[in-house]
């Protein structure tokens, strides 16, 4: 399964989000550091959640690594993410 589709697929779950979008922009970043050949190193995200009204910034992002798990950030070398 494309690393796109995990990631949508686990915040999805995680989350019930009602706006999720994930954008796979490795090909921008083709020959920088982190780009290990896969095409699927570099990913932006939109996510709202009513699950974040209460969180703050930093709440927020912990909340996406720890849904996302270990094994599928150490794969990912940018994660750029826009919650709320």
């Amino acid at each position: 399964m494309p690393v796109a589709d995990e990631i949508y697929h686990k915040l999805t779950d995680a989350f019930t989000p009602d706006r999720l979008e994930v954008v796979n922009d490795s090909h921008r970043h083709a020959g920088h550091a982190g780009d290990d050949g896969t095409g699927e190193t570099h990913f932006n995200v939109i996510l709202r959640a009513p699950a974040f009204a209460p969180m703050g910034r930093v709440q927020r992002h912990r909340a996406v690594h720890a849904a996302l798990g270990p094994d599928l950030i150490a794969r990912i070398h940018a994660l750029a993410l826009d919650i709320g």
